[in-house]
């Protein structure tokens, strides 16, 4: 008789330890770090009520948002132990995995049309692969969406004025060259630690989507939001690959499918939150101004050579992205 590995029988006992007891469904844990009412949080909630619906007796999936099992980075650690099944990953995804810096390259990501051809071309023939070499299952590719500066200083018009303002970023290297780039002092910071660091006043602004700015309430913190629409972050529903590979397939069989399908669901909320909650924001009393994105482009051109310098095939993947953008296949 072959005795089992020591590994696999870690992965049998974390499966396991996820089952409820008797004969009850698996339950399943996705975890997030956004609050109610934004897109993750709306997307994650649509993802488990459809799963659950089609799963039946076999399993249930259960949502913890608002970091309630940890930041990203934390999330991402737990995926890869088992101690949770699921998470919604953005920005970190390009300091977990290389490649997927492709998407904090300033102004790449033209609208979500060219988003899908890069979905079709690079992230599942070339990201995906990538992110299960380093131990993720990448299940479907929803939205975090366009991301915008926020700040308690003044109105940004071009990089310039972004000098000597202390900005959160998410903890993604990429992000903090950007706005080193740019001028500004990037602070990388969780989530969860952002309002309060903004209304202490330990930093003077932030960026996000729309999403994130409305339903993290930073409007109520910070004087000034500007439209740069600097980079578009997908949103990654990704499962611990050792985990994902260990539960039945018929579980996975309907998630995989269910991941997918709702991503039509994902951006069609979008498109409904990008122009309600700038109405709301407007309403709220915050002032909105657009910036020379040209201005800001050309200020960023930098960040496209190094990551074509510094990530194995990083000149390639811009390449074919950029192609995208004019439809080519």
């Amino acid at each position: 008789m072959v005795r089992p590995s020591l590994r696999s029988a870690t992965i049998l006992a974390v499966f396991l330890a996820g089952c409820s007891s008797g004969s009850g469904p698996l339950d399943l844990r996705l975890a997030h770090v956004a609050s109610p009412g934004s897109l993750t949080a709306i997307s994650a909630e649509e993802f488990a009520r459809r799963a659950n619906q089609r799963l039946g007796s076999l399993a249930r999936v259960t949502v913890f948002g608002s970091s309630q099992l940890g930041d990203d980075e934390t999330l991402l650690i737990k995926l890869k132990l088992g101690t949770v099944d699921f998470s919604v990953p953005s920005t970190i995804m390009s300091s977990a995995v290389d490649s997927f810096g492709l998407f904090e390259m300033p102004y790449l990501v033209r609208d979500r049309d060219h988003m899908g051809r890069i979905e079709r071309e690079i992230v599942w023939p070339r990201l995906a692969p990538d992110a299960a070499e380093r131990g993720y299952q990448l299940l479907a590719v929803w939205e975090n969406g366009f991301r915008h500066i926020t700040n308690d200083r003044r109105p940004i018009q071009i990089p310039e004025d972004l000098r000597g303002i202390k900005l959160r970023t998410p903890r993604g290297h990429w992000r903090v060259r950007l706005f080193q780039t740019f001028g500004a002092n990037p602070t990388p910071m969780s989530l969860a630690e952002t309002f309060m660091a903004l209304q202490t006043g330990v930093i003077d602004g932030q960026e996000n989507p729309l999403s994130q700015i409305h339903s993290q309430k930073f409007h109520e913190v910070q004087s000034y939001l500007t439209l740069t629409g600097h980079v578009y972050t997908p949103a990654y529903l990704i499962a611990g690959r050792d985990r994902w590979q260990a539960l039945p397939e018929a579980v996975r069989s309907v998630l995989a499918e269910t991941a997918r399908e709702v991503q039509a669901f994902v951006y069609d909320q979008a498109e409904l939150l990008d122009s309600r909650l700038l109405a709301d924001l407007r309403s709220e009393g915050i002032a909105v101004n657009e910036c020379d994105r040209q201005s800001f482009l050309e200020a960023g051109q930098p960040l496209f050579d190094q990551f074509a310098e510094n990530v194995p095939r990083g000149g390639e993947l811009i390449g074919r992205a950029l192609a995208l953008a004019a439809g080519e296949q």
